[in-house]
């Protein structure tokens, strides 16, 4: 690589359900800054709140950048706010060379079509492309070029690409397209079941107590009351999954909560493999997500289990990492960077992630 294409930029952005990532990275895959902020998925906000979201989030991440190494390459910002008091406005026009922008709720042709076009209009890269947030995870997760990724964060979608470039994809809008399986189906899962044991329509689960304790609250309709009155968020309600996952070895409602899950992920696996004859193509099947990273051994087993009752010759394959590792992967790719410089830039994500999991909330 030379000099000029180490110092060119690559703008990042893995936008989820729960969490928003920005990423600044140098051609060299030196980490210029990473901004998280809240959801920026256009189904939750709505189309131009999802925008402004974005927009905001990328300004800090430039003035970050800008500040230089003496400051912290890794913030996060509360509510849709910019992290830097100056940076009320768009984002400065090109501020990278290529732009990845990774979305939840970049599901339907027309919304891709749509994002484009605006994301496109703010000039923050003269190559910018949009995509579902899913091909991050493909991209973190293996080398190939092709595969089956599973997201299950907030939300559980996934897709498949095969050798000759053909894609199975789902639509992702949730029950209407049959989607489970999401932190927040596994947040009301758990409290839909502790209220039911509460007023003997289900059997007892200790999360009757587990749920309520997390909210600090008495009862399982304190908590549905604060639902229902918007008092507590969808967000917060899919906080609940680690709740579900830690009752899940000592109770049977809550292991079945979590198994479903399991099976879940493995049905949108065994769907993209047989849509696309990848059967027998010794395919790898990375599954990732916070709901993922969670997963205990069993439930790995499981989902081991049933892609392989579909496909023997199937790798499972667990992300450990964020998705905007594969965002930035497939920004590094596209700028013709080599194995050096994404190896540097995934180690430098790794460490800003974790600085951001060290960082007070507030």
């Amino acid at each position: 690589m030379s000099e000029r294409d180490a110092q060119r930029i690559v703008l990042a952005i893995d936008g989820g359900n729960i969490k928003t990532d920005v990423a600044l990275v140098s051609g060299d895959g030196r980490l210029r800054s990473l901004i998280r902020g809240g959801t920026s998925s256009p189904h939750a906000l709505g189309f131009q709140q999802s925008v402004e979201l974005l927009s905001g989030l990328v300004a800090s991440a430039h003035a970050a950048a800008a500040e230089g190494s003496d400051a912290p390459r890794a913030s996060e910002v509360t509510g849709s706010s910019p992290a830097h008091p100056g940076d009320t406005g768009p984002a400065p026009e090109q501020i990278a060379d290529i732009a990845r922008v990774l979305l939840a709720g970049a599901d339907l042709p027309e919304e891709v079509v749509d994002l484009q076009e605006a994301l496109g209009a703010l000039g923050w890269a003269p190559q910018l492309v949009v995509e579902n947030d899913t091909l991050a995870l493909l991209r973190t997760g293996t080398d190939r070029g092709w595969g089956v990724a599973v997201v299950c964060g907030g939300g559980i979608n996934a897709v498949g690409i095969a050798p000759d470039g053909r894609a199975a994809r789902f639509p992702a809008l949730g029950a209407i397209t049959g989607d489970w399986g999401g932190g927040h189906d596994v947040g009301v899962a758990g409290l839909s079941a502790a209220s039911r044991s509460a007023d003997g329509r289900g059997p007892s689960t200790t999360l009757e107590r587990a749920v309520p304790e997390h909210f600090g609250m008495n009862t399982p309709f304190e908590v549905a009351r604060a639902v229902h009155f918007r008092e507590i968020s969808l967000e917060e309600l899919a906080q609940l999954s680690p709740v579900v996952y830690g009752q899940a070895e000592v109770d049977v409602t809550a292991h079945g909560i979590v198994a479903r899950v399991a099976d879940e992920v493995a049905a949108l696996a065994r769907a993209a493999l047989t849509r696309l004859d990848l059967c027998e193509a010794g395919a790898e099947v990375v599954i990732g997500g916070g709901l993922m990273r969670a997963a205990p051994p069993w439930m790995l087993e499981r989902i081991e289990r049933l892609v392989k009752a579909t496909s023997a010759s199937a790798t499972l394959v667990v992300a450990h990492e964020g998705p905007i590792v594969g965002a930035t992967m497939l920004g590094l790719d596209a700028l013709g960077a080599g194995s050096v410089a994404i190896s540097r830039a995934r180690a430098e994500l790794q460490l800003a992630i974790a600085e951001l999991g060290r960082q007070p909330v507030g």
